[in-house]
């Protein structure tokens, strides 16, 4: 009787494990997705703040060659991401979804800065229009063309704050823009992630909210409507406003 009791006890426990095992490894596979799509947040947050760092030495007429190489830009990236990611280099040689996905990241920072290197050290021009939102929709674009069966990554932002057609927030952004990031109640900084399909296919979707910071204010703070320096109305931003987000998306085959 002891021996039949402890049988049933051992089948109950392996039909447990079995409704458990594979909810494991949903979680760890969307750990996974969550992993890889910030990571490609951070690197391009890594490029762009680079070009943001250098848009007086971009703009200044007096200057030729501004020394913002293809390789420059990508080393001085990489070194950000590690920073950001504490210490921990990307890896970029393996073949894993996420090493291939940052390599073409990276690459297409690289492409982006080469075939822009004339407008960038064009001497007696002031403004060049190679801006951190355009540079980051160009690498945008760029990883697209590669790797857009795999993965997109759009910088966007509410409705009302697009500049760019083409940054346009779908019905799903926008959907969750306005329910979870500009929520009263939703914590400055904390991302959003969810299984939602993306032009009919299925997708893990990744939201990171950014912020107005006091150098974004020049273009989209006050006065409201006041041309800035692209020739754009100013928004009449604020100071930590919900100003941006990337948004990440894995296709699931």
């Amino acid at each position: 009787m002891a021996q039949t009791g402890l049988l049933k006890l051992l089948a109950t426990l392996l039909c447990t494990l079995s409704l458990i095992l594979p909810s494991l490894v949903l979680a760890e596979e969307k750990a996974s997705e969550y992993d890889i799509a910030i990571d490609l947040a951070t690197m391009l947050q890594s490029a762009r703040s680079i070009i943001g760092e250098n848009q007086d030495l971009i703009n200044d007429p007096t200057i030729g060659d501004k020394g913002l190489s293809a390789d420059v830009v990508r080393e001085r990236a990489l070194e950000k991401f590690k920073t950001a990611k504490g210490g921990v280099e990307p890896d970029l040689t393996g073949d894993t979804l996420k090493s291939r996905l940052l390599k073409a990241q990276v690459d297409a920072i690289s492409k982006v800065m080469e075939e822009h290197q004339e407008t960038i050290n064009q001497p007696g021009v002031a403004f060049k229009g190679f801006v951190p939102a355009v540079f980051a929709r160009l690498v945008n674009e760029e990883f697209k063309r590669t790797m857009g069966e795999e993965a997109e990554v759009k910088v966007t932002a509410p409705p009302e704050l697009i500049r760019n057609r083409k940054a346009r927030p779908d019905d799903w952004e926008i959907g969750a823009i306005r329910t979870h990031l500009s929520a009263a109640d939703w914590e400055k900084g904390a991302i959003f992630s969810a299984e939602a399909p993306d032009s009919g296919r299925p997708a893990f979707r990744v939201l990171v909210p950014e912020y107005y910071g006091q150098g974004c204010l020049a273009c989209h703070g006050e006065p409201k409507g006041e041309l800035d320096v692209t020739g754009y109305p100013k928004e009449g931003g604020s100071l930590g406003d919900l100003g941006g987000v990337i948004s990440v998306t894995l296709f699931r085959n």
